[in-house]
C-alpha cells in the first residue's frame, strides 16, 4: 500500500529530538525525521563523518533518539557490516543497520568500503544524502557536485559531470537501488521501508538542499527539491536486481518527456552557488541531465 501523510506520522518513538543541531531548512534532518522514524524501534544508525555527526548533537543534549555508532569518513559501511553480522550471530535479525551519510562518504572517501559491502552483500540500507558538497567541512566541491556550482574549490563553477553513484551501486550487483527526494516524503519513506524489509545490500540517495552552502532561502527547501524533480535535474527511480528494470516514480513519470520539464533556470535561480552561471555551463548542465535518463532508460 502507497505511504499517506497520515502514515508518515504514525511512528513509536520519534527518531530524532528537539533541539538538534540542524541548520534552517535543512532537508537532511527533515529525511531523518521521517525514514528513520518509521522503523525507530527496530534500527541501528551508522553515520559516517558529515553534517549527521553533527546536527545529532553530543553528550546529555543528544538528539538522536536511535542507537547510532559515529565512524570516520571511509569506514561506515565496513562498519555497518560489522554490526549486522553480529547482530545476526546473537539472533537479532530482526534489527535493520542503515548508514545515513553525505555524498562526501558515498560518493568520494567511502564508496571503496561501500562498494565492498555491495559486493559482500551485507545485509545493510545505505542512505546517501546529497547536499553536493562537503556541507561540514567548508563547502568544498564533491563527486556529486552539479556542473556550474559555486563552491569553495570551484569558486568559478564546477566542471566536471557529476558521480552517478546509483548506476554504480547496480553495476556492483545491489540489491535493490532508487532515488528519493526531500520534497516528496511518502515516496522517499515507501522506498525506505521496502529496502530495509529485503535481505543483500540496499542504496538510495536522496536529494537534500543546504541553505548555506547552497546559498539559498531557508524557507525554500523543499521548494527547490520539488524543482529538482520539475527540472529534471533529480529523476525519481527505483531498481530490483531480481528484474532488472528500473521503474519511474509516480513524481517523476510526466518528466521522463524532456518537453514536459520546467526550464533549468527555474532550479538555480533560488541557489546563490548558481550566481553568474553561462549559458554553457547551463547547456553542459542539461546535457548531464539528459546523459542520466539515458543511463535510466536502458534499464527499462
Amino acid at each position: 500500500m502507497p505511504v499517506t501523510q497520515k502514515d508518515l506520522l504514525k511512528v513509536s518513538k520519534p527518531a530524532i529530538l528537539k533541539g538538534h543541531f540542524a541548520c534552517a531548512g535543512c532537508g537532511s534532518a527533515l529525511a531523518f525525521r521521517h525514514a528513520i522514524g518509521s522503523v525507530s524501534e527496530e534500527v541501528v544508525v551508522v553515520v559516517p563523518a558529515s553534517c549527521a555527526s553533527v546536527y545529532q548533537g553530543s553528550g546529555e543534549g543528544v538528539a538522536f533518539n536511535v542507537p547510532t555508532v559515529n565512524t570516520a569518513f571511509a569506514a561506515s559501511d565496513a562498519v555497518a557490516s560489522g554490526i549486522s553480522r553480529a547482530l545476526k550471530q546473537k539472533g537479532k535479525s530482526d534489527l535493520k543497520v542503515v548508514v545515513w551519510g553525505g555524498d562526501g562518504s558515498a560518493a568520494d572517501i567511502g564508496i571503496a568500503t561501500e562498494i565492498g559491502a555491495c559486493d559482500r552483500q551485507e545485509n545493510i540500507l545505505h542512505v546517501m544524502y546529497s547536499n553536493n558538497v562537503y556541507g561540514n567541512t567548508g563547502g568544498q566541491r564533491s563527486g556529486d557536485t552539479m556542473i556550474g556550482a559555486r563552491t569553495t574549490t570551484t569558486p568559478k563553477g564546477n566542471t566536471t559531470p557529476r558521480k552517478m553513484v546509483p548506476f554504480i551501486m547496480m553495476a556492483n550487483n545491489a540489491r535493490y537501488v532508487a532515488t528519493a527526494s526531500a520534497a516528496y516524503l511518502e515516496d522517499f519513506v515507501e522506498k525506505f521501508q521496502k529496502a530495509v524489509s529485503m535481505e543483500g545490500f540496499k542504496f538510495i540517495q536522496i536529494d537534500i538542499s543546504c541553505p548555506p552552502n547552497w546559498r539559498a532561502d531557508s524557507a525554500h527547501s523543499v521548494k527547490i527539491s520539488r524543482k529538482a524533480v520539475q527540472t529534471g535535474i533529480w529523476p525519481l527511480f527505483e531498481w530490483d536486481r531480481e528484474t532488472n528494470t528500473v521503474v519511474i516514480s509516480r513524481p517523476s513519470r510526466k518528466y521522463e518527456v524532456k518537453e514536459n520539464r520546467d526550464p533549468i533556470t527555474d532550479w538555480t535561480s533560488l541557489q546563490g552557488r548558481f550566481r553568474g552561471i553561462t549559458e554553457e555551463e547551463l547547456k553542459n548542465l542539461a546535457a548531464d541531465t539528459e546523459r542520466q535518463w539515458n543511463f535510466i532508460r536502458k534499464f527499462m
